[in-house]
């Protein structure tokens, strides 16, 4: 909100230079964007968007009255006279979309607007065009209520009709687009056509020239939900739409048009002709809320005076009546309409504390009660898996919660959908994640069309699946397995680097990792594996190479690969909760190792060959590690010869040669059996 300093200081005669003003504001929490010296200093306040009553001057007047508890000089909104009606016919079809609607017929004459009306407008950021859309647009910057003037002759049987869109209905707005209508669309139509887009913006065919003489001013009060979903349909973001989207005053719509009047009168632009039409079908009453001086005191951690809580609230717009209860003095307050903000006790204790100066307010820590309840051990598990993934070279990333439709699909379980969400601020955010991967990918995508070619990144967040949100850790890789370096060439990543990279994380959390096939749709047939915990048949993630087409249509090359792993951070704890950590003894023993060659065919998981061998061998097996895998020259098509270095040791003494013979025949025999395996 640009705010015009001599504006201000019409209204409320502030003490001090602009800055001062500025500072003094700011502490009420405003934040100050700029302040631009000047003939006109303009003062740029960012408003939230819980304050629409403050993107106006006389919004901020108002607490500038409540800062040096001046008195705020209200503009002049005397009506002149009224000269011999004109006809028009407003009709409100649609209260719902818009619960007030006012209309006006004023005679005029449209010329430039005098300089001091021009120069405040360009100091507050609009463009002077003509004394009647000056003065509408004036009325806006000053009290808050947006405005818009039809030219009265060119609205079809001099009728102004409320309603929504109908089906296939275009319009051509004031920026010379033609724009299609929705049905849930509120327009304000004449007798024939769509002449406006409730808070919008008016049309094109309705817009008042040099040869206007009769216009009709409109002044309402839109649904903010409604204007709010058009203004994003139609992709059109206007100062009317930002301010009727935040929740206007209901009872500024007969307050805007006196003013315009006043202004009219008072620049020659203007007279009234015919009465002002209200519809209002269905009047609110004002919102009371009971404020009690023990619940001021509870949330702000000081008394207030009585005296400086009414003095605040009154000079904020608020009525204040004095009352009292069983727990002391209390009041009930009456909410003004344009503090839409305001609807209980809470809110009442921040004006005050605003006002009375939160720097006031002393800092004390509250009281413990009880001891600080210790820590979730979800916290300790993702700190740990975060210090696995950095140490491996990994970068976290933090990617949105919300996806397109599109990127989400893939990692959708069959046969579910990623859930919607109602009023997405676009489509690219039309759904929450089903997995951190998608996210995660267009990351990657974004980082390769940069020229980073070798990329590590990894997530741990929330996912939403149809049991409801869950927490999971994430990666991708693409590139060079390893870093450069002079002794040997590099090589790119494989499906055994990220495997890997899973087994590194299971190993921190005290779980002896087992992988099988997995068949997940988003990822590569035979490159692709699911995690469990050893003993325990529960998948815990998966694990494989991206396809390549998901991969290219985020972005991303489709010759290079994109390894990909997702865990389940709760199904990680409770496999690690369920298992028991015992620490043995350092061997005392010597061990013997034994290498066997076996020739299995090339489609078998080697996590299977290692649990025939565990099942076949006796206690003494401590250790199985492949170390060799070999296809080609003397290995018979679809087949591969695979070596294993098999260690036994026995906790109470050496074994023999026989024994670690014995055991490895009988491995060897099982493999035969359950695999058709032949030893080399």
């Amino acid at each position: 909100m640009r705010l015009v300093y001599p504006w201000l200081c019409e209204l409320v005669h502030v003490p001090g230079a602009p800055e001062e003003v500025a500072h003094e504001i700011s502490l009420r929490g405003f934040e100050v964007a700029s302040i631009e010296p000047g003939p006109l200093p303009v003062i740029d306040f960012e408003i939230t968007a819980n304050r629409p009553d403050c993107l106006s001057h006389v919004g901020l007047a108002r607490e500038a009255s409540a800062i040096w508890q001046l008195p705020l000089q209200m503009p002049d909104m005397a009506v002149p006279a009224t000269g011999p009606a004109e006809s028009l016919d407003v009709r409100l079809e649609a209260p719902d979309l818009c619960p007030r609607y006012c209309a006006q017929v004023f005679e005029i004459a449209v010329r430039p607007s005098p300089q001091w009306l021009a120069d405040r407008l360009t100091a507050a950021g609009v463009r002077p065009i003509s004394n009647i859309v000056d003065v509408t647009n004036y009325v806006m910057l000053e009290i808050g209520q947006p405005m818009h003037a039809f030219d009265l002759e060119r609205l079809a049987a001099r009728a102004l009709v409320i309603r929504r869109a109908r089906a296939g209905e275009r319009i051509r707005t004031l920026d010379g687009v033609d724009r299609a209508l929705e049905p849930d669309m509120l327009v304000i139509a004449d007798g024939e056509r769509a002449s406006a887009i409730g808070g919008v913006m008016g049309s094109h065919d309705s817009e008042i020239g040099s040869a206007t003489r009769l216009i009709a001013l409109e002044s309402a009060y839109f649904h903010p939900p409604s204007t709010r979903r058009t203004s994003k349909q139609l992709g059109l973001k206007t100062e009317a739409s930002i301010r009727f989207e935040r929740g206007g005053d209901i009872a500024a719509p007969p307050l805007g048009i006196a003013r315009a009047a006043a202004l009219f009168a008072k620049i020659g632009a203007g007279t009234p002709r015919g009465p002002l039409m209200d519809r209002f079908p269905a009047p609110r009453p004002l919102v009371q809320v009971r404020l009690r001086a023990s619940r001021i005191s509870r949330l702000l951690g000081q008394d207030v005076p009585e005296g400086d809580v009414v003095r605040i609230l009154t000079a904020l717009g608020f009525d204040v009546a004095a009352g009292s209860g069983e727990d002391g003095p209390s009041w009930q307050v009456t909410v003004p309409s344009f503090r839409v903000d305001v609807t209980r006790e809470a809110d009442l204790i921040e004006e005050v504390g605003r006002h009375y100066a939160f720097d006031r307010l002393p800092s004390t820590f509250p009281a413990l009660a009880a001891p600080q309840a210790a820590p979730s051990p979800q916290i300790a598990l993702d700190r740990l898996i975060r210090q696995v993934l950095t140490a491996a070279g990994f970068s976290e990333s933090a990617t949105f919660a919300f996806l397109e439709r599109d990127a989400s699909a893939p990692f959708c379980e069959p046969g579910v959908e990623a859930a919607a969400i109602a009023n997405p601020l676009s489509e690219k955010f039309a759904v929450l994640r089903p997995s951190l991967l998608p996210g995660l990918v267009d990351a990657c995508a974004h980082n390769r069309r940069r020229e980073r070619k070798d990329i590590r990144l990894f997530e741990a967040g929330s996912r939403f699946t149809r049991d409801g949100e869950g927490r999971a850790v994430a990666f991708v890789w693409s590139g060079a397995a390893e870093g450069p370096h002079w002794s040997a060439p590099s090589r790119n990543v494989d499906f055994f680097d990220a495997k890997g990279i899973v087994e590194g994380i299971c190993d921190a959390v005290g779980i002896e990792a087992e992988f099988v096939p997995a068949r997940d749709g988003f990822l590569v047939p035979g490159r692709a594996a699911e995690l469990q915990a050893r003993g325990i048949p529960l998948r815990l993630g998966v694990v494989g190479k991206l396809v390549p087409a998901i991969a290219e249509a985020r972005g991303f090359p489709a010759a290079e690969d994109v390894f990909v792993a997702e865990i389940d951070l709760h199904a990680l704890t409770n496999a690690s909760a369920d298992i028991d950590r015992l620490v043995d003894p350092l061997p005392r023993y010597p061990s013997i190792v034994r290498d066997i060659s076996m020739l299995v065919d090339d489609t078998l998981p080697a996590a299977t060959v290692r649990g025939t061998i565990r099942s076949s061998a006796p206690s003494t097996l401590v250790a199985i590690a492949e170390f060799d895998r070999y296809q080609g020259k003397g290995v018979p098509d679809g087949r591969v010869s695979l070596s294993l270095r098999l260690t036994f040791r026995a906790p109470d003494r050496t074994l023999t040669d026989d024994e670690v013979h014995v055991a490895t025949g009988r491995i060897v025999g099982a493999l035969r059996t359950a695999h058709a395996a032949e030893q080399r």
